[in-house]
């Protein structure tokens, strides 16, 4: 049983951890920091793999773990490093693959801009699709906390990056 946990888990990390490293660069906006959170969540996952009940339950337990940690990082004081760093993302056919990259650019700089703990609110409600319930649980604050934190960001957002606006709107 303890080789098949292992197995189960060598795979998770496989096949799931790009998926982590985007939504840890879009709470820290840095890819560097976003591979050490990402990291540090898998290793406390793999601590704690055989208190899980099911394997399934890996994908929760990091992403708790990379929220939790993320909300520490912003209690200590740090100091402030800007290491730019792109991630891959997949190209879809027939896509305009240059009018993608300047809509994530937009969107990479606009969270930029916003802070940390805006920035967490939107990744978790909007790139994670989560409830503000579940987002208020995951942050350890208040429900109203997450709703005026979401007000507050999607306002800065408009005023700073009204080209993505329109983008969205032309998806939709």
């Amino acid at each position: 049983m303890a080789d098949s946990i292992d197995d189960q888990f060598r795979e998770f990390v496989r096949t799931r951890s790009s998926a982590l490293l985007r939504t840890a660069f879009l709470l820290t906006g840095d890819r560097h920091l976003a591979e050490d959170l990402v990291q540090d969540a898998l290793a406390r996952t793999h601590r704690g793999r055989r208190r899980l009940n099911d394997p399934g339950h890996f994908e929760a337990y990091t992403r708790t773990a990379m929220y939790h940690q993320q909300v520490s990082w912003w209690r200590r004081r740090r100091v402030v490093e800007s290491l730019p760093g792109e991630l891959a993302d997949v190209v879809q056919p027939g896509s305009d693959h240059a009018g993608r990259t300047d809509l994530k650019l937009a969107l990479h700089q606009a969270l930029a801009q916003l802070t940390p703990r805006q920035r967490a609110v939107l990744v978790i409600r909007f790139f994670e699709d989560r409830s503000e319930a579940e987002a208020a649980q995951l942050l350890q604050c208040s429900v109203g906390t997450i709703k005026s934190q979401t007000s507050k960001a999607l306002a800065r957002m408009r005023e700073i990056a009204p080209e993505l606006l329109s983008a969205v709107m032309e998806e939709a």
